[in-house]
């Protein structure tokens, strides 16, 4: 028994539902079900009643929720109480793109002193400063060759499901080989997005458009939307409220996700740094991809400690 599948116990248990549990932990859904049934194993007992229609708990898998939670919660205590020992009450300093998760801070508390750092810069930007040492980690989108590049480890601990954007009132799921995604000329301003853009469409085969503007995001992005004969892929930082004469639409064929990864200096020896790293990415689970008909591109898992 391990306390990863007492969590996954804890989280289907919670949703009652096996597609929501692996969504909420970021793990693919048969993974998650072959976790719950080598629990079952080693407990010797059936925790959930399960139908194509329901899921529910069985008793015994009642009676040892409580129990699940109280042992992670002291698990979860033990490590912060363990990372303050070391040293952990120094300032790390985090840097980010667009995206956060909502509970960073509940994630850290008591394990690392997190400083976010205001200055909002492109992925490739944020991945620099933390090569160079002006940030400890950051959040950002960075390739296998980023990563070996500037010497950094990644762990992928969030994924954006992308949209199209389209001008009329279709809002029915569109496949992906019939949108269109832009790609910025100007390649260092968008560097993450373009190199995301162009496996997109290799994969999908989605129409590349070139652009030589600032159009990749709003009000640019709309206004090439309005010139286009496809929808267009709506790219991460840009998930806000739509212009009354645009509709958001669901693409599938794959459904495509954008990645968001934890990354940090290879060789780093601080306790701080290290136990923030933990604390972030704990919560991801085995790092699979949630959903088996999505698409990543390649995607950086964790290299080294």
């Amino acid at each position: 028994m391990e306390l990863r599948q007492l969590r996954y116990f804890v989280a289907v248990a919670e949703e009652l539902n096996f597609g929501r549990a692996a969504e909420r932990l970021l793990i693919a859904g048969p993974s998650l079900s072959q976790q719950i049934k080598a629990l079952e194993r080693d407990l010797g007992v059936f925790l959930f009643d399960r139908d194509r229609r329901s899921v529910s708990l069985t008793p015994a898998g009642a009676t040892l929720l409580p129990l699940a939670r109280d042992l992670l919660g002291r698990a979860d205590d033990l490590n912060r109480r363990a990372a303050q020992l070391a040293g952990a009450a120094e300032p790390v300093r985090l840097g980010h793109v667009s995206w956060l998760p909502s509970d960073l801070m509940a994630r850290t508390a008591g394990v690392a002193q997190l400083l976010v750092d205001a200055w909002i810069v492109p992925s490739h930007a944020q991945a620099a400063r933390v090569k160079d040492g002006s940030l400890d980690i950051a959040l950002c989108s960075v390739s296998a060759e980023d990563l070996e590049d500037r010497q950094l480890n990644a762990r992928l601990i969030g994924a954006d499901r992308l949209h199209a954007v389209a001008t009329g009132d279709d809002t029915s799921e569109i496949g992906a080989r019939d949108t269109a995604v832009l790609v910025n000329e100007d390649f260092q301003v968008r560097a993450a997005w373009n190199a995301y853009a162009r496996k997109l469409a290799e994969y999908t085969g989605a129409h590349l458009v070139h652009i030589d503007d600032a159009g990749i995001t709003e009000p640019g992005f709309f206004a090439h939307v309005r010139r286009s004969p496809r929808p267009v892929i709506n790219p991460p930082k840009e998930q806000t409220p739509l212009p009354p004469d645009l509709v958001q639409r669901p693409v599938v064929s794959p459904r495509v996700y954008f990645p968001w990864s934890l990354v940090w200096r290879k060789g780093e020896t601080r306790t701080a740094v290290l136990a923030a790293v933990d604390a972030i990415s704990a919560p991801v689970g085995d790092l699979s991809l949630t959903d088996p008909e999505g698409w990543l591109p390649d995607n950086p898992h964790e290299t080294a400690h």
